[in-house]
């Protein structure tokens, strides 16, 4: 009898007494007759199913800790098996109670519709729960706005073709198939798309432990789920009214008794109406602080060719492909290093405070991997400015500055945020070009208070003398005489790095800062790095950097010269648990490796540790750090002309961490930024990131290499 009835349905049924059940107005001419005969048996019957937009997940590099969701729909696809037979029971009862004995297509129904539009009862559609599947998937996989239009259009020929491909897809796939499918696709309201998202929005559990009466509350909201929003006051009543109905639907399939359908009817349902966070201003973990890492990640995927043509595509996949992405971000270093950049260590004297501007930015970054593991400063990654104190730079006058909310990219640099001067870190890349000319770290050089360089500057700057020549002087009450590079760059000697830059060529300099890792944004540094033989002042950290470019190009030094892009990145899943490869470690070798030990022997003067040749001066710019970390630690200080910026990179095998301390809304601000600050901030997030692991000490370099032949 099924098999006539499908006959008949195919031809002139189809054409005629589908289409007057769906849309009554329609004329019944011998030309819509023919047409709609002809029209279903074009019709095609291969439905292609494609993946509906789902959740991706973030987390930090345990692969426990959730830091965000992104998505564009609040979706995550659910076996059938995880979602609790009530609820599957409830959304049969509610949508389509024939739906295990029809075919795709219920005959009954649309003779029913069809009897009952005709003697202008309350217009009905006949479509079944696997109709409604077929017209979603159509409307998920349309790949034009027309074809948008087209899905959802009320006509014949649209309802017709639902009809067939329904059919056909009840041949291909069994009812269990067809009802998870659209337990995943349906819409439910309040944000929420599929069974997951609904059960958690709505009652904050998954899907596999709803009860009878949250099953039917949630089977009743697909019929409309603006308008029955049971997470509002308007659509509560309504909610609760739709659910009454589902359950005596239940009852008439005998899912369920009359008894249980009293006591579902009886009981008071908590709504917890939460939308799911999403992005990167909603990270899971506020105590982390992980937002600025979060964006950082964001702003990488959208920079990589593996996720689409351009940023746009890229963006898209993040917040509808369904990834699991494993982020590079360490617990323990990022809670030390949000911690440390709100919050300074109680160290007695040292223990200075700082006002509303300044920002204390740190970046952490695993030698060997370039993964950063910790993105941090005393700011709110948030683009809500209403509490926002007005701006120190003189051209935003009346305008929001960027405290204590902001989105700018402080720590990891961007377009329209080139950086900041980091001071004398940059003295290592000189070190390093001397040494890759030949020159041991026992090099002496004869620092005077005053260098009289080669260096052509304006006659008018501060900086020159004996007419257009660059005369950089050391800071008051730095000693004179001859020292060699561990004492030199121990005690910051200005007068020992030009005249050593100026042997081996600023140009070879600025070559060695690119290869560890240190980019040019402003336009002036670009113009300036392009022809650098004439860039005297670099070495003295003119140049804008960030915290990440510095933390990296320390871990390559680290690393025994290996350079790693940084990546924010452990692995990456797609919906379907393969891995894939893009955000893995990118490392080259960019330094001879004895000449990176031995820039990081030099580089243990500066914060109380030693050499492994015992020649380091008795005092350095930062002498307690070997004691706050408690390891064998590298590093330098940084400062910039009248303390406007002030910078710390310290060092271990295992880790870099680099701060700046500045107003970044105005780096050129008259106010003397404190070293104690950023210094404590960076030792103090090197010692706790570090904790439970094990000692590791550095790799001397070469007698040759220390000391020359």
């Amino acid at each position: 009898m099924k098999a006539v009835a499908s006959l008949l349905l195919s031809g002139l049924f189809a054409g005629v007494v589908v289409a007057a059940a769906a849309f009554p107005g329609l004329a019944f001419s011998g030309l819509a007759v023919k047409s709609g005969a002809d029209t279903f048996e074009d019709l095609p019957t291969d439905l292609d199913v494609l993946p509906s937009p789902q959740i991706s997940y973030i987390y930090a590099s345990d692969a426990k800790t959730l830091l965000a969701m992104m998505y564009d729909e609040n979706r995550r696809d659910v076996a059938i098996a995880d979602v609790a037979p009530v609820m599957t029971q409830a959304m049969v009862a509610a949508e389509d109670n024939r739906f295990y004995e029809h075919r795709g297509v219920d005959l009954k129904g649309v003779a029913r519709a069809f009897v009952n539009n005709q003697e202008g009862g309350d217009q009905q559609g006949a479509s079944t729960l696997t109709m409604q599947y077929v017209r979603q998937v159509i409307a998920y996989s349309a790949k034009t706005p027309q074809e948008v239009v087209d899905a959802t259009a009320k006509t014949p020929t649209r309802k017709l073709k639902e009809m067939k491909l329904a059919m056909a897809l009840e041949k291909k796939l069994s009812k269990q198939q067809i009802l998870q499918g659209y337990l995943n696709i349906s819409t439910f309201g309040h944000g929420t798309y599929g069974i997951y998202a609904a059960a958690h929005v709505y009652f904050g559990k998954d899907p596999k432990d709803l009860t009878l009466a949250e099953s039917a509350l949630l089977a009743g909201l697909v019929k409309a789920p603006s308008t029955n929003d049971p997470a509002t006051a308007d659509g509560l009543p309504k909610a609760i009214a739709r659910e009454g109905y589902v359950l005596d639907q239940m009852v008439l399939m005998k899912y369920i008794t009359p008894q249980q359908r009293d006591e579902a009817k009886a009981q008071k349902l908590t709504i917890v109406g939460q939308r799911t966070p999403e992005g990167c201003e909603q990270v899971q973990r506020a105590d982390l602080g992980a937002g600025f890492l979060c964006d950082y990640l964001r702003r990488w995927w959208d920079e990589q060719p593996a996720f689409g043509a351009d940023a746009y595509d890229r963006e898209n996949k993040l917040r509808s492909g369904g990834y699991t992405i494993i982020s590079s971000l360490n617990v323990q270093t990022q809670a030390a290093a949000f911690k440390y950049a709100k919050n300074q260590p109680d160290v007695g004297s040292a223990n200075v405070g700082m006002g509303n501007s300044e920002a204390v930015m740190v970046a952490a970054v695993e030698p060997g991997t370039g993964r950063v593991q910790a993105l941090a400063t005393n700011r709110n990654f948030s683009n809500d400015q209403s509490q926002n104190g007005t701006s120190t730079n003189p051209d935003r006058k009346g305008q929001k500055g960027n405290y204590p909310n902001t989105t700018v990219p402080f720590i990891t640099g961007g377009p329209d945020v080139p950086g900041y001067q980091a001071g004398s870190s940059f003295k290592i890349f000189t070190a390093v070009a001397a040494m890759e000319s030949g020159l041991p770290l026992a090099h002496q050089e004869d620092v005077q208070a005053q260098f009289v360089s080669d260096y052509p500057i304006s006659a008018s700057s501060p900086a020159a003398c004996n007419g257009p020549h660059y005369c950089p002087k050391n800071s008051e009450g730095d000693p004179t005489g001859v020292f060699n590079m561990w004492q030199g760059f121990g005690m910051s000697l200005n007068t020992y790095f030009v005249p050593l830059e100026q042997r081996v060529g600023a140009d070879h300099v600025v070559d060695v800062a690119k290869r560890l890792g240190i980019q040019f944004r402003s336009s002036v540094d670009v113009g300036l790095a392009k022809d650098a033989k004439t860039w005297g002042a670099f070495t003295l950290g003119v140049s804008d950097t960030t915290p990440l470019d510095l933390a990296g190009a320390y871990a390559t030094l680290a690393a025994d010269g290996k350079y790693c892009a940084p990546t924010p990145i452990t692995e990456i899943r797609d919906l379907s648990g393969n891995k894939i490869d893009t955000g893995q470690p990118q490392c080259k070798q960019v330094v001879d490796p004895d000449i990176a030990r031995a820039a990081v022997d030099m580089a243990r003067c500066p914060v109380g540790d030693q050499s492994a040749f015992n020649n380091c001066p008795p005092s350095g710019t930062a002498t307690g750090v070997r004691g706050d970390v408690g390891r064998p630690v590298a590093g330098k200080t940084g400062t910039t002309d009248s303390g406007k910026s002030a910078t710390f990179v310290a060092m271990t095998k295992q880790l870099a961490v680099a701060g700046i301390l500045t107003d970044p809304d105005n780096p050129q601000i008259n106010k003397t930024m404190s070293h104690p600050v950023i210094n404590n901030a960076v030792a103090y997030t090197l010692k706790a990131a570090l904790q439970g692991q094990p000692v590791v000490q550095f790799t001397p370099p070469s007698h040759q290499r220390a000391f020359g032949n």
